[in-house]
């Protein structure tokens, strides 16, 4: 984990390592557990975690947790997924296809399949946009985003039953993860020779290619806590108002026990936690603490 005075831009290579995220392009064929066990074990820290499954065959983005970047997992859990996916129709493509996208936008019942880590229980998912890219006999290409935990494979069917044609799931990549997208992905080749290049002496490519563990927090309401606050949290105290020097718009915005982040001034995280007051108060808890980070 960061010390309380440890800048992220100023970390070693084993710091980073060692509370770090990679942005990595999961390839076809391993699952995402077996990629997150992979970059764990090359890069030599006691455990990593991935942001989201993806079944074997589907690619993209995987972010990878490493050490104790692994607390920060629940942050991928409320936030929005993107994905491109190849809609195989059982027959032709009917022309008011988009018509039939437009019904699925919006918030959706489904039912996870039966080979699922839940339970089978029906629950509502948001269809935040749903774009059909183009068309080309029996496949449309589709660009969807929605909420975590959807099932495209059974969005797919359930499209094809509304075209009336039937249709499933055919090639399927993830092309962001709140905060992550595909414009700086990290394949497995550039990771592993990153790392061969650190222990030769050359930091440069690794840096490239690992980020501070704080990345993944850009998209949350951020609070910054002053170094004197941020010890107290390290010893297991919640956030309290008049540690707070500032605050975004974001934490202006958010709902009551809405999931926040909170730095030292030099950028450091110091915790997650739930918005339970106003940060702003001359006093009172303003965050319940989630995970400490520090």
């Amino acid at each position: 984990m960061p010390t309380l005075r440890d800048s992220p831009e100023e970390r070693s290579v084993d710091d980073l390592l060692s509370f770090g995220v990679v942005n990595l392009d999961k390839p076809p064929g391993p699952s995402a557990h077996q990629v997150s066990a992979w970059a764990r074990d090359r890069a030599g820290v006691d455990r990593a975690a991935h942001a989201g499954t993806l079944d074997p065959k589907v690619t993209g983005c995987l972010p990878i947790l490493l050490g104790d970047a692994t607390r920060l997992a629940q942050v991928f859990l409320e936030g929005t997924k993107e994905y491109v996916a190849v809609l195989e129709l059982h027959g032709p493509a009917p022309a008011d296809l988009d018509a039939v996208l437009a019904e699925f936008e919006g918030e959706i019942y489904q039912k996870p399949p039966r080979k699922s880590a839940v339970a089978r229980r029906l629950r509502t998912r948001e269809i935040h946009d749903l774009e059909l890219l183009e068309v080309s006999e029996r496949q449309a290409l589709l660009r969807i985003r929605c909420e975590s935990g959807t099932y495209i494979r059974k969005l797919c069917h359930d499209i094809g039953l509304a075209a009336g044609t039937g249709a499933h799931m055919g090639d399927l990549r993830r092309t962001a993860t709140d905060p992550f997208d595909d414009r700086d992905l990290v394949s497995t080749a550039d990771f592993t020779d990153a790392l061969v290049f650190a222990e030769e002496g050359d930091e440069g490519p690794l840096r490239e290619v690992v980020a501070p563990a704080e990345r993944a927090l850009r998209h949350l309401p951020r609070l910054t806590v002053a170094f004197s606050a941020a010890e107290q949290v390290a010893e297991g105290a919640p956030v309290y108002a008049p540690g707070v020097v500032d605050a975004d718009e974001g934490v202006a915005d958010a709902d009551e026990d809405a999931l926040v982040a909170c730095f030292t001034p030099d950028d450091s995280a110091v915790c997650l936690g739930r918005l339970v007051g106003d940060p702003t108060a001359e006093s009172g808890e303003a965050v319940a603490l989630e995970r400490v980070l520090v």
